[in-house]
């Protein structure tokens, strides 16, 4: 099977997002051959030029599936291969529900994306939702597939005695770290700043390396205590199933599927959007990392079945169905960093 992905190569820190780059690779281990195609330039004008390169891409290049990462980058598979290839479209966030300024509150202009999202559902034969609330979007319902992304274990595990040496961290502190962009409204770093303030202590001090190299998340979550996410809105956060992965501790606003993934691990907490609040449950989980250390997320997302492996037999499964092609099996086997762990499929 040969599948193309068409994804935003707008990202400023790498050509492909670490996390549909994880997808491509764990399809790639399954036997399928992945090519990709960046879509260039920002707004909705700038993703219609990229129809023409697309379309002489597909005349010069046979595939089976387009799979499409965002809704404009469907739009512009679904213009491009003219209904000679079958176009799949992962919904990223944004398009599905708006970009949030508050909980509860997103821009306008944001609306007119989840316009285009309602209206390319005619033109492609799957739809994917990270989580259920993006899946609300999807009024076809015969194509809808709720798939979240899948972690690969190998890469985030834990590692014993942490990296605070390489990062320069020092051992005598406490240290929250928050992943996201803090230019980013919707990831929303004044929350966990104003609950850091409420703890009044000064040897806990927050962690914000925006942009930060993939390879270097694992060691950030290896080495501190406590992991935010402060959102007002995400589909299935990577960085939560990545923590729990590494057993690092979390407090988490009720954002995307956090609580399920999170579920009732000891040491991950789920918060809500007031600064006092939010500094209890982080009070809580400082004390868990400094009594306990680690958590034990790890075993939660096997339980669920979201490492790399299951997801990515599920995505083959779903375009297997859409091409017509004979089931395949559920995988039997984990590539894990322990070869003692197994996988609970659900």
């Amino acid at each position: 099977m040969r599948v193309l992905f068409v994804f935003s190569g707008n990202f400023k820190a790498f050509p492909v997002s670490p996390f549909t780059h994880a997808q491509a690779e764990s399809l790639r281990a399954r036997g399928i051959c992945v090519d990709y195609f960046p879509i260039r330039g920002k707004g909705w004008r700038n993703y219609l030029k990229n129809v023409g390169p697309l379309r002489r891409h597909l005349k010069a290049n046979r595939y089976d599936l387009i799979h499409a990462h965002y809704s404009l980058c469907g739009w512009v598979a679904v213009l491009a291969a003219l209904g000679r290839v079958p176009v799949v479209v992962s919904l990223m966030g944004d398009d599905a529900q708006g970009t949030f300024t508050a909980p509860g509150r997103i821009e306008w202009r944001s609306r007119l994306l989840i316009l285009l999202t309602c209206l390319l559902q005619p033109f492609v034969r799957a739809v994917i939702s990270k989580s259920p609330e993006l899946a609300r979007v999807v009024w076809r319902r015969r194509i809808s597939h709720v798939i979240p992304n899948g972690v690969r274990l190998e890469q985030f595990e834990r590692i014993p005695g942490g990296c605070r040496a390489a990062l320069g961290l020092s051992s005598e502190r406490q240290y929250v770290l928050f992943l996201g962009n803090p230019e980013d409204p919707n990831k929303n770093i004044d929350l966990v700043r104003q609950a850091v303030k409420h703890l009044c202590r000064p040897d806990v001090e927050l962690l914000h390396p925006y942009p930060v190299k993939h390879e270097q998340v694992v060691q950030y979550l290896n080495s501190v205590d406590v992991l935010v996410l402060c959102s007002f809105a995400e589909g299935s956060p990577n960085v939560i199933k990545e923590a729990m992965a590494c057993d690092c501790p979390i407090v988490s606003t009720p954002a995307g599927d956090a609580a399920w993934v999170m579920g009732d691990t000891e040491g991950c907490y789920i918060a809500d959007y007031d600064p006092a609040s939010f500094a209890e449950k982080l009070r809580k989980a400082l004390l868990f990392a400094r009594q306990q250390g680690r958590t034990h997320g790890r075993a939660r997302l096997l339980a669920l079945g979201l490492d790399a492996e299951t997801v990515a037999w599920r995505i083959e499964s779903m375009y297997r169905q859409v091409l017509n092609l004979p089931p395949v099996p559920a995988p039997t086997t984990e590539n894990l960093a322990s070869p003692s762990e197994r996988r609970a499929v659900p």
